[in-house]
């Protein structure tokens, strides 16, 4: 199994049974190091205490032990999760997971620990953005004001990209609010679109949107693939990133055939049309947006920090 199939299936399996808090963080966390003393296929029954009533090893000591090692002091858990009355069932569901791995390929045990490490930073960092509608501001300005806590968090939790992601989601929701929804799929941030397949990060009619807050060349590469097929690319970026794409398109010859745009109009614009160009329907329309985005959240990511509080 490659490791991006593994993380793949951990995050279906984390969706799916909601290991999220910090109960069920701890419960990973903890049945991880079982896996790798006992060995796998692990038996459930041998991870309950004598008593009947917790997951073997599970406290604050064990769970803070694995987070030491990957340099997190914070306390996850007061108790390590030992008083959450769902610990039991959430063991048994991992270690359903895990054995069925198992049954398939080897399982890369570092790797299952790393992304619930990554799961780990997410639960900390896990307040909502928030956006306040402010009559003496424009709606770009809303826009590019949740993008920049998105570019301040990725600074105290490397390797998590809340910009990318919060692009992508938005521009799923104005799309899904403009057009209806069902006109087109919606993917986690973490699906790569060449692997599968994809067009673009969304696919409508002859139309392939891509977006992005770094574009480069594989993105404008993927445009030139998608002229080729008959398709029409459009690439929404962030401001700074606008600029470079122009350029990137303008080296291979397509300047003159991609759209691309800026993400804080791309959005802003539809607002004004969907509010019918008046005060309580800008209003209305935030508010929708804001509510699909956190639906689509909710449905294709594991990170509940993703989610946006609209503040009037």
């Amino acid at each position: 199994m490659t490791a991006a199939s593994l993380r793949e299936e951990l995050a279906a399996f984390a969706a799916e049974n909601s290991f999220r808090g910090k109960g069920p963080l701890s419960v990973a966390l903890v049945v991880t190091q079982h896996a790798r003393t006992m060995g796998l296929p692990l038996d459930h029954e041998k991870l309950i205490t004598g008593g009947g009533g917790q997951v073997l090893a599970l406290g604050r000591g064990a769970v803070q032990a694995v987070l030491k090692r990957h340099g997190i002091n914070r306390v996850l858990a007061s108790e390590g999760g030992r008083t959450s009355r769902g610990s039991l069932h959430n063991m048994r569901q991992y270690v359903a997971f895990l054995n069925s791995l198992k049954s398939r390929t080897e399982v890369d045990l570092d790797a299952v620990e790393n992304f619930w490490i990554e799961r780990v930073h997410e639960f900390f960092a896990g307040k909502p953005f928030k956006i306040k509608l402010d009559a003496s501001k424009s709606l770009r300005t809303v826009v590019r004001d949740v993008i920049a806590q998105a570019e301040e968090r990725q600074k105290t939790t490397p390797g998590l990209y809340y910009a990318g992601a919060i692009l992508q989601h938005l521009v799923g929701a104005k799309l899904d609010c403009a057009l209806g929804k069902g006109r087109f799929e919606h993917n986690s941030f973490s699906t790569a679109d060449s692997p599968g397949g994809r067009a673009g990060d969304f696919l409508l009619g002859d139309v392939a949107i891509h977006v992005t807050t770094s574009p480069g060349e594989a993105v404008i590469g993927r445009c030139g693939e998608n002229l080729n097929d008959g398709i029409r690319p459009i690439l929404v970026t962030v401001q700074r990133g606008l600029g470079v794409a122009e350029g990137l398109a303008t080296n291979v010859g397509l300047a003159d055939r991609i759209d691309i745009f800026e993400i804080e109009r791309f959005v802003a614009l539809n607002v004004y049309e969907l509010g019918k160009f008046a005060a309580d329907g800008r209003k209305t329309a935030v508010s929708d947006i804001v509510g699909r985005y956190n639906e689509i959240v909710e449905e294709f990511e594991t990170d509940p920090s993703l989610r946006i509080e609209l503040r009037q």
